[in-house]
């Protein structure tokens, strides 16, 4: 334990500023986290009598080259410096303390990026994690990133979006479970003792995010024959424009979580509800994203007009066919979309080609976003199970369900004598089916969608290429 394989020189040798990625100490402890991953349960712990455990020193030895490497690489990141000093503190503890399950939470205190803000600004994080939308087990993970702050967002949140906690970011390099579809960095993932009174900063990885919508987007234009305005085309083929998009969007969306006329805990976090709730709840920060981007476009800044047309398009071609279709409460609101635009005759499918009524969409798109905050304002009066019943008629309103469902029959198919969250048991995994139009669909991109697991702008820019 007692060998040094990082050498570290002075802070002049180790410039504050230099890329992360470009010093040697950054393999060395990505290597670390890679060989440490498989040796941890799912709860982050370390059972050595476990098939295929390490002996006990050599799992020391690779915490102590990560504790090393960090060591070498915290003076390139002097904002950071405290958390890193903590950071290694909960590693060495880690150590000592047997690899039980990690408590990180010291180290997650004292990372702050959302105190500092500022663009280009680099991070290194290693945390014991889950990656939303990636690995759900508390395996460690090493993550360079950047801030997205550019001085116009800076303004919009001082001005308009107050979002003191969001953090636009993109990827530098990462460990294994973001070589998977998760695109954000939350504090609420990592494994702590106890979970903070609140927390202090999340991140959304909006390069991911872009690269992702205009592979998805350029297939799905190409297979459904849309006629795309010039602006919009030129959009789609520029990655730092569509970034810019998904910041903006990012930030809008966050804060509305906790903004308007909400009956129940904004995120949901500590109810059960039927997933149709979830996604008109993600479906109206999106759509209340696009209002407000309507008004910025007519306010002169250009990110509106895209922003725009990046929730239209990830909403209507790739939310709807991503992921299982079991509680999809994300492809539910993009169905959901679709059907409200296709019923007012903003989309039609004709001839083997989709037609959007570019004049019309921004208004439309804005009546849906006013039902479902009639919704919510109707909701504050209702009791919970009613709300939900309301819910759902909106939704099918627009969406048909399934013909086996008890929901689709109203409450008299329900057994009212158990409490709402019993109820919830009775929601089918596919309450509301895909579409004939979006079964199609879905056979034509998945093979695209699953080319995008792990994407980054680089890689997406070198397929481009």
């Amino acid at each position: 334990m007692t060998e040094i394989l990082v050498q570290v020189g002075t802070e002049e040798q180790v410039p504050s500023g230099g890329r992360v990625v470009d010093h040697p100490a950054w393999p060395v402890l990505k290597d670390a986290v890679e060989r440490i991953r498989p040796w941890q349960s799912k709860d982050g712990s370390i059972d050595f009598d476990a098939e295929g455990a390490p002996d006990r020193g050599e799992a020391e030895l690779a915490v102590r080259r990560a504790v090393d490497s960090v060591e070498a690489l915290s003076p390139l990141l002097p904002h950071d410096a405290a958390y890193h000093q903590a950071l290694t503190k909960d590693l060495r503890r880690w150590v000592d303390e047997g690899f039980k399950v990690p408590d990180f939470l010291d180290s997650l205190l004292a990372f702050e990026p959302a105190a500092h803000r500022e663009d280009g600004l680099q991070h290194l994080v290693v945390f014991p994690m889950y990656t939303q939308n990636g690995n759900p087990d508390r395996n460690f993970e090493a993550v360079v990133l950047r801030m997205v702050w550019p001085d116009w967002l800076a303004e919009l949140e001082r001005t308009r979006y107050d979002n003191p906690l969001f953090c636009g970011i993109t990827f530098e390099d990462f460990t294994s479970g973001y070589d998977t579809n998760s695109a954000v960095l939350f504090p609420e993932t990592i494994a702590v003792r106890e979970a903070p009174e609140r927390f202090s900063w999340g991140g959304i990885f909006c390069d991911r995010e872009a690269a992702r919508f205009r592979r998805v987007t350029e297939a799905a234009v190409d297979i459904l024959g849309v006629d795309l305005p010039d602006d919009v085309r030129e959009m789609v083929g520029d990655q730092d424009r569509c970034q810019q998009a998904f910041v903006l969007w990012d930030m809008v969306h966050d804060r509305t979580h906790s903004h308007g006329d909400l009956p129940f805990d904004p995120f949901m976090i500590k109810q059960r509800q039927p997933f149709w709730m979830y996604g008109l709840e993600e479906l109206r920060c999106d759509l209340t994203a696009f209002r407000e981007a309507v008004k910025l476009a007519d306010d002169g800044f250009p990110q509106g007009r895209d922003v725009q047309y990046a929730v239209l398009f990830d909403r209507m071609f790739r939310f709807p066919v991503t992921g299982e279709r079991v509680r999809n409460y994300d492809g539910l609101g993009g169905q959901l979309l679709f059907a409200y635009l296709h019923k007012h005759d903003v989309v039609r499918w004709s001839d083997n080609k989709l037609f959007i009524d570019w004049q019309r969409a921004p208004q439309v798109t804005n009546e849906l976003c006013a039902e479902i905050e009639k919704l919510y304002r109707d909701g504050i009066d209702r009791p919970k199970l009613v709300h939900w019943l309301a819910g759902y008629e909106l939704v099918s309103t627009y969406l048909a369900p399934h013909p086996g469902s008890k929901w689709a029959k109203g409450p008299d198919a329900l057994d009212l004598s158990q409490p709402p969250r019993k109820l919830v048991d009775d929601v089918l995994p596919d309450e509301f089916p895909l579409s004939m139009f979006y079964e199609a669909l879905s056979k034509k991109l998945k093979n695209v969608i699953a080319s995008t697991k792990g994407i980054t702008a680089d890689s997406a820019e070198r397929v481009a290429a």
